[in-house]
């Protein structure tokens, strides 16, 4: 996908890997407790539920939906002409595990709460930033 150059790109942890160069395989990839199968991100080493330490990264479907956003009008970097719109979005695999991310390929006027949303990867580097597009209909 081509996306101006000049984004700030994140820090590959070893916790992180998984997440930031799945997209080089097109998976977004998400940590998964191996005990209670709880879905879990930020990416870390250990449930924040049943507080195992099994776990690891599986793939998820890629599909989610809008659960906040904000539309961005000040050029606060040349990468990023305004406007443009930063989300909240919601997997589909498990209610309440969010990523914060930017919406791309859609009008930042039909952006609403609830949009069917599937991601796309911009490749910088050495990670594959997971970033959502509208579902195709």
């Amino acid at each position: 996908m081509a996306e101006p150059a000049g984004r700030m790109l994140p820090e590959v942890t070893p916790d992180s890997r998984a997440f930031w160069t799945g997209g080089f395989e097109n998976e977004l990839r998400i940590y998964r407790c191996q005990s209670c199968r709880q879905w879990i991100h930020p990416p870390v080493g250990a449930c924040w539920k049943c507080r195992s330490r099994d776990v690891a990264p599986e793939v998820a479907s890629g599909r989610a939906t809008v659960a906040a956003f904000s539309v961005n009008h000040h050029p606060w970097f040349p990468a990023f002409p305004p406007p443009y719109v930063v989300a909240a979005v919601e997997l589909d695999e498990q209610p309440g595990v969010r990523l914060t991310t930017c919406l791309v390929d859609c009008d930042v006027d039909q952006v609403e709460i609830g949009m069917a949303v599937e991601v796309v990867f911009d490749e910088q580097d050495d990670v594959a930033l997971p970033l959502f597009k509208p579902v195709s209909a």
